[in-house]
């Protein structure tokens, strides 16, 4: 990060520095500057794509931080002030992610690939919901798996037609939104790191739901479930499972084993 930069950009020096947990693709940091504003920067390769997903989430009125500049390898974000998860924040986070998924639009994908680490999401665009889940979410993980597993997967891919509806609305998807990227205020709550693209509202819901159970607050904002949901929330949960399984190995491989059962497989 170059100080003689943001110092052009922000009128305001760097006053100091302090390197943050997290980002597979980035590297992130708290700067403050000498004028006591205080932000978020990312350095790394997509932090572009970042801003523009992070863009396109708030023209849909949903809570993420927002994009103050971006240019080649560097991202600086609104400085988000986080506090412990109340029923109030839970409520807020339900009703923008709600936001987020009434913006839709066609078809489902998005027009940049992306990654986790480096895991790399594909997102060409595909007119069909079961075959894009099976093509882009699915089946890439066939070679990383045991082939029992394997098999089990491909049976489930072929069997998307009949399990997964054909033409959801086309909901514009945080794609990533695990409880670590909801940012909990007083009474609010952002949405960060986003792996965006459009597909069914239902594979948020579900990645939410894999590592612990929102509560009742968050369904009070985000409105009443679609019949069938629990019949599909295996299916989708079956991607995030796959993508820890590649990236930090065998013990994952019972979760995806489960979520196999759990979609009749």
């Amino acid at each position: 990060m170059t100080p003689d930069r943001l110092s052009r950009v922000f009128g305001a020096a760097p006053a100091s520095v302090q390197r943050l947990q997290g980002g597979d693709l980035s590297e992130v940091m708290k700067l403050t500057l000498t004028d006591g504003r205080q932000m978020a920067v990312k350095r790394g390769a997509r932090v572009a794509t970042e801003a523009r997903m992070l863009s396109a989430m708030a023209a849909a009125g949903a809570p993420v931080p927002r994009v103050l500049y971006q240019s080649e390898d560097l991202l600086c974000l609104e400085w988000l002030e986080e506090t412990r998860p109340s029923p109030a924040g839970w409520r807020a986070l339900g009703k923008g992610l709600r936001r987020l998924h009434d913006e839709t639009g066609r078809p489902y994908g998005w027009p940049e690939d992306y990654a986790f680490g480096p895991l790399p999401i594909a997102n060409g665009a595909l007119a069909d919901w079961p075959v894009f889940w099976a093509r882009r979410r699915l089946l890439p993980f066939l070679p990383a798996l045991p082939p029992a597993l394997a098999r089990r997967l491909k049976a489930l891919a072929r069997a998307l037609p009949e399990r997964l509806p054909a033409a959801p609305a086309a909901a514009l998807l945080h794609g990533d939104l695990w409880a670590g990227n909801a940012l909990f205020g007083a009474e609010t709550a952002w949405m960060i790191d986003p792996a965006c693209y459009r597909g069914h509202g239902e594979v948020d819901l579900a990645m939410l739901e894999l590592f612990g159970t929102p509560p009742a607050a968050f369904w009070q904002g985000y409105g009443p479930e679609a019949p069938g949901r629990a019949a599909r929330r295996p299916i989708y949960q079956l991607y995030p499972a796959l993508v820890h399984f590649r990236l930090f190995g065998a013990g994952y491989q019972s979760l995806v084993a489960r979520l196999l059962g759990d979609a009749g497989i």
